[in-house]
């Protein structure tokens, strides 16, 4: 790994080669993107508004979970608790670009994190650990898969009711389908976590009865982090 990098740029080739080294993953998005427009409308939310939610919060997990509270009235607390705790995993990537996103000025910077995903983190640490210090791959990468999830939402948000029998495929099985295919991908690139995602999921399938909405959710993703953690501290 390179140690205080020198010379950290965001070049426009740079964005152009990120975009283009992220598009075959973009293809693997879209039906998620679709699924998820889907169950937005079916959960009641407008096609407009699905659309500018994936546009806006551009965190997929995230926003399948959040239509498990949107009723009335919301949950906020308990909606905010379960981002967080599924959208913690942007404080180790943080963490783990600082020491080359900290050198651009702070318009590159917020810029860049306010794409920053799973995807184009592991595609550009790759190019990191390599020597390259051109951060343009990562605003790039991520530009590329929220352009393919917004536009996936709308095709699902506003032409689900033609692509598929969406009372044949509801809002509940939608959620498994997603969040089984990302912890697949989630122990297929990182075997060390299998562990930590067999026990949250066990946690969050044993303490659904028991707990109100969501904080299976919640303590599901707390005790496989520590599970993680202690597994990495070994």
């Amino acid at each position: 790994m390179v140690r205080n990098p020198q010379n950290v740029t965001l070049s426009a080739a740079g964005v152009a080669r990120g975009m283009t080294r992220l598009l075959p993953i973009c293809l693997f998005v879209v039906p998620f993107g679709i699924a998820f427009g889907i169950a937005a409308t079916e959960g009641g939310i407008g096609p407009l508004q699905a659309t500018a939610m994936s546009g806006l919060v551009f965190t997929a997990t995230a926003q399948f979970a959040a239509l498990d509270f949107l009723n009335d009235p919301v949950a906020f607390f308990s909606l905010g608790l379960v981002a967080l705790a599924l959208s913690g995993r942007h404080l180790i990537m943080g963490a783990a670009l600082a020491q080359w996103i900290n050198r651009l000025p702070p318009g590159k910077r917020f810029l860049t994190l306010m794409f920053l995903s799973d995807a184009n983190f592991a595609d550009t640490q790759t190019l990191l650990q390599r020597g390259d210090t051109d951060l343009g791959p990562l605003l790039g990468g991520g530009l590329m898969l929220w352009i393919t999830w917004v536009a996936s939402t709308g095709i699902g948000a506003f032409g689900g009711d033609l692509l598929i029998n969406t009372e044949a495929f509801g809002f509940g099985v939608v959620m498994l389908c997603f969040f089984a295919a990302t912890a697949f991908g989630m122990v297929r690139s990182t075997p060390s976590l299998v562990l930590p995602v067999f026990v949250a999921i066990g946690v969050s399938a044993a303490t659904l009865p028991y707990l109100p909405n969501g904080w299976n959710i919640i303590l599901a993703a707390l005790l496989g982090g520590g599970v993680a953690a202690q597994c990495h501290a070994e």
